[in-house]
Parts: structure tokens; sequence; C-alpha cells
């Protein structure tokens, strides 16, 4: 099934939506690879994200201020939530007001981006583990990345003006993460989503409950929207959107059926065949998202991301992919 939006070809770099809108892409979409907007009105720009690392993130606000002047001086950056693939190129905009939701801002302080570093230091005597985390993270600097918090914060939804335009933020979250938040741009007929959509890749459920990803996916769906950028892939439509959603209300009724009977979350990752998504990339997580829906199930046991990343790790070993 095709799900990227058809005016838009899935390719590197700044894609005009029109009305001062844009989406900066980052294909194939994978660990890191991660999707940006700018939102443009009567002299003033907004960044809807920023990037993994400095030099990305450099990169792309160039070609937004090449694009449209306003963009020269980003005066507002939203977080869509904490992960460093969304935020960590905020030190790039120095004299920008910062937005995001509490629980964004209080997970970037515990996950600074040292932390991954740190994790790529360890990597050469870490086995498989490391092998898999090299591939994940080794393309990033993250040696040039000054963490810079967001400094305007909100804990329900809120709106903010760039120029005429208003600007929904709306908090979804936790599903992906505890802080999801949807920037919604009514005049544009477009929404920016964060990592609530991840487009021909399989999501990653850190916190759920998927009951609040699920609502998530229908609130986009009731929207007057035409162009939904999502977190990671393709430019989609509704229709990228439902698919999101029928993958998570899938996986959520498989789980429960080995959690029920007695099955591990690793086993039960290793079991599951969810058939029209075997083309989606990066599979090896559905055991980061059993284990959250084991948790939602009853499981006592809280997996620390190590054993999470080592579960992916031996996942790709046993389906011959590593």
């Amino acid at each position: 099934m095709e799900l990227g939006h058809p005016k838009f070809m899935y390719t590197k770099g700044l894609h005009q939506i029109g009305n001062g809108a844009y989406a900066w892409l980052q294909p194939d979409g994978g660990w890191g690879w991660s999707n940006s907007g700018l939102v443009v009105d009567s002299g003033e720009a907004l960044v809807i994200d920023t990037l993994f690392d400095v030099p990305l993130t450099q990169d792309m606000l160039k070609a937004y201020a090449d694009a449209e002047p306003a963009a020269k001086q980003v005066s507002k950056v939203v977080n869509t939530h904490h992960n460093g693939d969304h935020c960590n190129g905020n030190c790039c905009c120095p004299d920008a007001t910062i937005y995001a939701h509490r629980q964004t801002f209080e997970h970037m302080q515990t996950e600074p981006p040292a932390l991954v570093q740190g994790f790529l230091d360890a990597a050469p005597d870490l086995g498989e583990l490391g092998k898999y985390l090299t591939s994940c993270f080794g393309p990033f600097d993250f040696k040039s990345v000054t963490q810079k918090l967001p400094d305007t914060l909100f804990d329900e939804d809120i709106d903010i003006k760039v120029g005429d335009k208003t600007v929904h933020l709306l908090h979804v979250g936790p599903a992906h993460t505890p802080g999801d938040t949807l920037a919604y741009v009514p005049a544009d007929k477009t929404v920016y989503t964060g990592d609530i959509l991840f487009i021909g890749g399989h999501p990653i459920m850190w916190e759920g409950p998927v009951a609040n990803w699920i609502r998530a996916c229908e609130r986009i769906c009731d929207m007057d929207v035409e162009t939904i950028v999502p977190g990671h892939g393709p430019i989609t439509t509704k229709q990228g959107v439902r698919a999101v959603q029928t993958y998570l209300e899938t996986l959520r009724d498989e789980a429960r059926k080995r959690y029920e009977a007695g099955m591990s979350y690793q086993e039960a990752a290793q079991n599951i065949v969810l058939e029209g998504y075997t083309a989606w990339g990066d599979r090896e997580r559905i055991v980061i998202n059993c284990a959250s829906l084991y948790r939602e199930f009853g499981m006592e046991h809280v997996p620390e991301v190590a054993e999470l990343f080592s579960g992916m790790a031996q996942y790709l070993v046993d389906k011959g992919q590593s």
C-alpha cells in the first residue's frame, strides 16, 4: 500500500506545501532520520522540531532561510517530544522561544545527547548490541550538540501565533512519549505530528498506553487537513494515519493473545507476524512495542533501555538480519 501523499516525492530536503508552510524530510525515516516543519507568516517563522545533530540542523535551517527571508531569524521553535532527533538542534536557534509540553522538558533533562554518545563509546565492547547501536546512531555527531532546553512550557493544549496564523499545540501523550504534541495549522490545512506517525516504518511505543495513541490518530483524522507531516517517513494523507492506527490495534490484539497464553514479551515479538506490514522498516521495534503492551496488560517487570535494545539486536539475529 502506497502511503505517501501523491503531491510530494519522498526525497531528502525541503518540500513546499504552500501558503508559507514547508516540510524537511530525511529518508529513509529510520532511527534518527526525522522530519521537521517550517511555518511562516507576516515576517515571522516557526520551526517545528530540530534535528539529531548540529550539522543536520544547520543544513536544514539554511534551506529554510533560502526559501523564506523570515526564516533567517527563527523566532519560535516547537519540540513535539523529547527524543533527540526532534530537539538536539535547538542550540542552532539561539534567539528563539522554544515551546514544549512540560513532560517533554522534564524528559529532555534525563536523556541528554551525551547519553547516546556514551552508548556509542561503549559499543565496541558490546557484541551484537554494540553493532546494532552503531548501525542506529553511528551516523550522527552528538559531540556537536549543546543541549538547549525549551523555555516556554504548557500542560494543556495551547495556541501560538506565527504572524496572523494560529498554530494549535495539542498534547496527545503519553503515547510514543509522555509529551507527544501535534502542531496543527488550520490556515495551511496541515498538521505536523511528531512521532505519533511513522509512515512506512514500525512505530516505537516507548510509553503508551496504546489507547492514547489510537485516539491521537482518530483526532488527526477528524481534522480539516490535506497535508500530514509525520515525524518519520513521507508526507502522507489520512490513509497513512489509518494505517498506523490499524497497526497499533492489530499489534495490541495479537500481543494480548500471547500474554494470556503465557508467552514472554520477547517470545511474543518473535512469534507475531503482522500481515500487511512486512515491508515496513525497523521491524525489530516490535520488541519495544510488545514490552510496552505487556506492561499495560499487567507485567510487573519494567525493562531497562539496555534490555530493550539488546532484545532488538537479538531479534534481528534470530531473523537472520543482523
